[in-house]
């Protein structure tokens, strides 16, 4: 019984915790490289301004600036899964040569505290877009990909901290995602098998 009051008690403090005012907060993480075997492939990355300074608001009470580690995240996971990139702000800037240009944005971002999952953690949602068109701006197709991250106990750290906690783990399995998946995309294993047999 006493345990069922302790944890009763500290499920309270963290509604108190996260109905503090407005949450600001900047994510600054740094992120390994990729241990991946690139494929032979080039591939323009094009990080537009508006994806560089993004800065979520998933409610009127939290602001999460991910705009430059979602840019250093993504940046060393292209250059492990492709033989060449180059990195541009535009479609246009990119060279005819490239095999795929991906246009990464973000669609959404959500965040949920303990007093809105009833959970003991603090959980962070982050939905991509990638558009991949090709040298000649012809879309091959759009892939959704969702990115999620969570703090293994709201205690560990103040609200600010838990939410930093919990969108830099989510920056993690969106390197993750690409790293398993993108080559699973069935219109990218079509841009690799029609390179192939172009060089046949």
């Amino acid at each position: 019984m006493q345990a069922y009051w302790c944890k009763l008690l500290l499920v309270a403090l963290a509604v108190t915790l996260t109905n503090c005012g407005t949450t600001s907060v900047k994510i600054e993480s740094s992120f390994p490289d990729v241990v991946f075997e690139a494929k032979p492939l080039s591939a323009a990355i094009v990080f537009t301004d508006a994806f560089r300074s993004y800065v979520a608001q998933p409610n009127k009470d939290t602001q999460i600036d991910i705009g430059e580690s979602q840019t250093r995240a993504l940046t060393k996971t292209f250059h492990g899964l492709f033989e060449t990139i180059e990195i541009v702000q535009s479609a246009e800037q990119a060279s005819d040569q490239v095999d795929i240009i991906i246009t990464p944005s973000v669609y959404e971002v959500q965040v949920a505290t303990p007093s809105d999952n009833y959970l003991n953690v603090f959980e962070v949602w982050i939905k991509y877009n990638l558009e991949l068109t090709d040298s000649q701006g012809q879309v091959i197709t759009n892939w959704f990909m969702p990115a999620y991250g969570k703090t293994p106990d709201s205690f560990l750290a103040s609200k600010e901290k838990a939410i930093k906690r919990a969108a830099t783990v989510a920056l993690r399995d969106a390197g993750a995602k690409l790293v398993l998946d993108f080559f699973r995309i069935p219109a990218v294993n079509g841009v690799i098998k029609q390179k192939n047999d172009s060089e046949v």
